[in-house]
């Protein structure tokens, strides 16, 4: 059994079944490998690059053996994609709604684009969310800089989402880096600008329309300013998001830490309790036997008193009857 394919060159490349299962099972370790915690990716892909070569395969043991290990961020970016496809996807979809939003010629061109932005934003902020768990999970440091790393490839990804040329999601080995901002001004300016340009064309008065054709440099040079100042803002934004997650990671620390201290306490204070109870027992039982002892003493210094007094008496008497002798 045979499958067609034609090449870019107009040739029909003819595959066989065994052909078509081979080239299937080197993606799916490709995927596989991809997949594998960051520690274990050298020593895996040198396995695998082994056996492809030991088995006749060259060229995709040269393949493999030439791939990069993925920086953490790339790496987390990775496993976004194999553990929160959902999540991922939606991140996808936003870019291309975006994308067909900038060549359409529609009167809502401008909305459907602030739309997709809010879904690619919503998107990323979740993803971003993750990857800090994921991250945590794997004993990675989430840091300020690696979960900015992180966002600016999401951003990528999305704006490259219907582009042949555009990295492959879950096979990331280095960050990247999403269009200019300015190409998303100049989008924006061109819908801005095709709205005047439908406005001037029903206006009845040509003064008017050549005053307002004056003024859209000026309109366009205030809108590039005010893109520019959303570019620091979102920037600083984005910033003080990654700063406050950091807090409340490290708060959520301290309070665990304090949780485990006051139960520690606590449990020093029941068993001092204890320990003054049974002092008290014992301090109660010493002070019942003192007394028991100082009746018992009493009661024998009586005795020893009497003893005395007979002894005297019983003296004097023999005394007495020794003379009269």
């Amino acid at each position: 059994m045979t499958k067609s394919k034609k090449s870019d060159k107009g040739v029909v490349l003819r595959f066989s079944e065994h052909e078509r299962k081979r080239v299937d099972e080197f993606e799916s370790d490709l995927d596989a490998l991809f997949k594998l915690p960051l520690a274990e990716f050298t020593g895996w892909r040198n396995v695998l690059a082994a056996q492809l070569k030991k088995s006749g395969r060259g060229d995709e043991a040269a393949r493999v053996k030439a791939l990069a290990k993925p920086s953490v961020s790339a790496w987390a970016v990775n496993q976004l994609y194999w553990n929160h496809r959902t999540v991922f996807e939606q991140l996808i979809a936003s870019g291309e709604r975006f994308q067909k939003a900038q060549t359409s010629r529609s009167s809502g061109k401008a909305a459907d684009m602030r739309e997709a932005l809010e879904a690619r934003r919503a998107a990323i902020t979740q993803l971003s969310d993750l990857a800090t768990s994921l991250l945590r999970d794997a004993d990675q440091n989430p840091s300020l800089d690696t979960i900015r790393r992180i966002t600016t490839t999401l951003e990528g990804m999305s704006a490259y989402a219907q582009r042949s040329d555009g990295p492959r999601a879950g096979r990331l080995t280095h960050d990247v880096d999403p269009p200019g901002f300015e190409s998303l001004a100049s989008f924006v300016l061109g819908a801005t600008k095709q709205t005047a340009e439908g406005r001037q064309q029903k206006a009845d008065n040509r003064k008017q329309a050549a005053s307002a054709a004056k003024q859209v440099p000026q309109v366009e040079e205030t809108r590039k300013e005010k893109i520019a100042a959303a570019k620091v803002s979102l920037q600083k934004a984005k910033n003080s998001l990654t700063r406050a997650r950091a807090r409340a990671e490290s708060l959520a620390a301290a309070q665990k830490k304090a949780d485990a201290e006051a139960k520690k306490a606590e449990k020093h204070r029941r068993d001092a309790e204890a320990s003054l109870e049974k002092a008290k027992a014992a301090s109660e039982d010493a002070a019942q036997r003192a007394r028991n002892v100082a009746v018992e003493v009493e009661e024998s210094t009586k005795s020893v008193n009497d003893a005395e007094s007979a002894v005297q008496t019983t003296t004097k008497e023999l005394e007495s009857l020794l003379r009269k002798s």
